[in-house]
């Protein structure tokens, strides 16, 4: 589950783009009508307008590939440019692979076998290009560490990535090969199944869509229905200015459904959460449901609010997305049609309602009162009948509540950040702070210092505990600026995994192995020249070794943990000390507090009963890696 998550989070990478293909678009169809009733396209305006089509279908044709790049780099540690690269490699290789041709030279009766045809020439699809971007980040994560011997070492670390990743791409091509047609057949049964249902599959869709997205499993869902993997393709389709005629279905129906419920379903929700809140909290619940309604209203941004209340309310949650079936169905049997390309809000219902499938536009109007009145009605009634903990409802935080959106506007997400860190545990509890469209995704080292009434009180949305040490928090579309506080104030250590742990994943060069104490004999102190002809090293009980460091990047935040990671695994102290100052080496951020660069001469020290077996560790490492 962990894993579908950050695979989510990775796919909004390339979803993000999606808004500048409607807004290129929108504007060249607005201008140039031709390239859609047909006719001459002349004039300086139609040339500009047809101009703009093309430069937004370039995405919209080219989506698959910018899945492959963006889950590469998305899941790659460290969000490496390297794992994009890889996936990139994967996919070339894959989608070469099993193109028809190829497939047809390798299995000729394949050529009699119209559905394992039809499979193949849909291979250059989404889905091949999540798979080719899992496999790119997977290699990276695995072999970016990779020793070759001397005479291959060109190739090592990173630039084994690619290698890695262009084999591992032919032996998966070649499972494929066989496995494809089956799974194509599976996604297709599951689509056309729904396409058959015709206004009631729309329904249905919708209400899979919104019950999936605290799993993170949506995104699978919309695969098949939004982009052209198994022949649909309903957004796809769209925005290249194509219309029911030229498809199997009624064009916009996999869409058309979410303005309603968006723009003026969400509001509606939200109106009835502020007036059944506590008189003392309206004011709090307010900050966090109108930004939301907004959100919702503007760009079709909903997770702010579903994560404000899903958890805390579940059965309500499920009625929610129950009623984004419902005015589905209402809104594909009333002709009703729109389209997006990032999401269902009043921007993209504009730029859509140009294009040549958009239909009844006019239509968001009746529909959106109904869906307001649908959601008003239907929430307050279940909040104030069942008492649900709705925001605004739940039990008392702390004094501070509100703090957050106080003072002004420059400082108010350093004063959230703030609160935030103050119920996380402080900055030695974090372990890593990542984010995505919405959400603060966190890595932490100990749940139980965790205080969730701490964290809401700042004005976050919603906490959300994926994993052991995953922790989400729902912020809203100003998230980035929060996760750039945050890590401000927790400096370098964040970035840092805890000892035996990496983001709560194994780490790529495998468990450390401690190393054996030295044999009984002379003990003196090790030089640089050691390290350099590489002669044997033994450390007294109390006694150190100087090194001068030659590595480029010197001490920074990776080699700082590597070194707590030793330390820690013995029972003794040792310090590290540079340019006239010592520092505890099981500290991240006194460990660069040195600020031991290139050419600069530390000394470790260590003391107790393991004192020459954490000196022969961190000679080990230290000669290796800096």
């Amino acid at each position: 589950m962990k894993y579908l998550q950050k695979l989510g989070k990775a796919l909004m990478l390339p979803v993000s783009v999606m808004p500048i293909c409607g807004l290129l678009m929108g504007l060249g169809y607005c201008l140039c009508p031709a390239a859609m009733q047909g006719g001459e396209i002349a004039g300086i305006w139609a040339e500009i307008g047809y101009f703009l089509i093309r430069a937004g279908g370039a995405l919209i044709d080219h989506i698959a590939w910018l899945f492959a790049i963006g889950v590469g780099i998305g899941m790659s540690e460290n969000n490496d440019g390297t794992g994009a690269i890889a996936a990139l490699v994967s996919w070339l290789m894959i989608i070469t692979l099993l193109n028809v041709e190829t497939v047809k030279t390798l299995i000729p009766s394949a050529a009699e076998d119209s559905s394992r045809i039809l499979a193949f020439t849909r291979i250059e699809n989404p889905f091949i290009g999540i798979l080719s971007g899992i496999i790119g980040s997977v290699c990276y994560n695995r072999f970016h560490g990779t020793k070759l011997p001397d005479w291959l070492s060109f190739f090592s670390g990173k630039r084994a990535v690619a290698i890695v990743a262009g084999l591992a791409s032919v032996v998966i091509a070649f499972a494929l090969l066989l496995i494809w047609p089956l799974l194509f057949s599976g996604l297709t049964a599951l689509g056309r199944g729904i396409e058959q249902l015709g206004p009631a599959g729309a329904g249905l869709y919708a209400f899979l869509n919104r019950l999936l997205i605290p799993f993170g499993l949506h995104h699978a869902l919309n695969n098949v229905f939004w982009f052209d993997t198994i022949g649909l393709g309903d957004l796809t389709h769209f925005w290249a200015g194509e219309t029911s005629a030229d498809v199997t279905w009624s064009l916009g129906m996999y869409m058309s459904g979410f303005f309603p419920c968006m723009m003026f379903g969400v509001p509606g929700a939200a109106l009835a959460m502020l007036r059944s809140a506590k008189p003392e909290r309206k004011k709090a619940a307010a900050g966090i449901l109108l930004s939301s309604a907004l959100c919702a209203f503007v760009c079709g941004v909903t997770e702010p609010f579903e994560f404000a209340f899903m958890f805390l309310a579940p059965a309500l949650y499920a009625v929610y997305a129950l009623l984004y079936g419902i005015i589905s169905f209402v809104t594909v049997v009333s002709g009703f049609r729109g389209g997006f390309s990032f999401s269902a809000g009043v921007t993209d219902l504009f730029f859509s309602s140009t294009l040549p499938a958009a239909a009844k536009t006019w239509l968001i109007i009746p529909l959106g009162l109904l869906s307001f009145a649908l959601f008003y009605g239907i929430f307050r009634f279940m909040i104030v009948k069942w008492n649900m903990k709705t925001p605004g409802r739940e039990d008392a935080a702390p004094a501070e509540t509100g703090a957050a959106v106080t003072g002004n506007p420059d400082g108010k997400y350093a004063d959230m950040a703030r609160i935030i860190l103050r119920g996380l545990g402080g900055p030695e509890n974090i372990l890593s702070i990542d984010n995505c469209i919405t959400r603060l995704r966190l890595e932490i080292r100990d749940m139980s210092r965790v205080d969730e009434s701490v964290i809401r009180s700042s004005g976050a949305a919603g906490v959300i505990r994926p994993g052991k040490n995953a922790l989400q928090i729902v912020i809203g579309t100003t998230v980035q600026f929060v996760a750039d506080e945050l890590k401000q104030l927790c400096g370098p250590q964040a970035a840092v995994p805890a000892p035996g742990q990496n983001g709560g994943e194994k780490t790529n060069d495998g468990p450390k192995q401690a190393v054996p104490a030295p044999a009984s004999g002379t003990y003196r102190r090790v030089t640089p020249q050691d390290l350099i002809f590489g002669l044997p090293a033994v450390f007294p009980d109390g006694d150190s070794f100087d090194y001068v460091i030659t590595e480029q990047t010197g001490i920074h935040a990776r080699p700082a943990g590597e070194i707590v990671k030793i330390v820690k695994q013995y029972d003794c102290k040792v310090t590290a000390e540079a340019g006239g100052k010592t520092v505890a080496a099981d500290s991240v951020i006194e460990l660069m507090s040195l600020g031991a660069a290139e050419g600069t001469r530390i000394t470790f020290r260590a003391s107790g009963p393991d004192g020459p077996q954490a000196l022969a560790a961190l000679y080990q490492y230290v000669k290796e890696k800096l």
